[in-house]
């Protein structure tokens, strides 16, 4: 596991659609690679040995996975922003992979459409 960073960018406040998000999967290698969690867009690029076409991680980039983060898998039915149906141990598994994200990655965004189930976080 890689440790935290303490040379990360202030976080932005950018706004991205979930359409939006989806020209950073790292298809293309002039554009960086993003992915979402719980609505905060983090870019990971800087790890595209994981995140990059045909890695492991891919599934997650160029949208909001946040439910198959919660769930650990790597199914792409799974990979979708609507996290609301998670029993609460999935839910904390999934705090936990935005703790690790917040303290490695830069913010560069926020999704402005995240499905209503989850789009006010203080209700899950």
């Amino acid at each position: 596991m890689q440790p935290p960073r303490d040379d990360l960018d202030p976080p932005k406040d950018d706004p991205f659609t979930l359409d939006q998000l989806k020209q950073f999967d790292g298809s293309d290698n002039s554009k960086p690679i993003y992915l979402s969690i719980k609505g905060t867009v983090f870019d990971v690029t800087r790890k595209s040995d994981v995140y990059g076409p045909g890695k492991s991680y891919n599934i997650f980039a160029g949208k909001d996975g946040s439910k198959g983060l919660g769930m650990s898998s790597l199914k792409p039915e799974d990979a979708i922003p609507d996290y609301s149906n998670l029993p609460e141990n999935e839910k904390n598994v999934l705090n936990d992979w935005y703790l690790f994200f917040e303290k490695r990655y830069n913010i560069v965004g926020r999704v402005t459409d995240m499905p209503t189930s989850v789009s006010n976080p203080a209700n899950l």
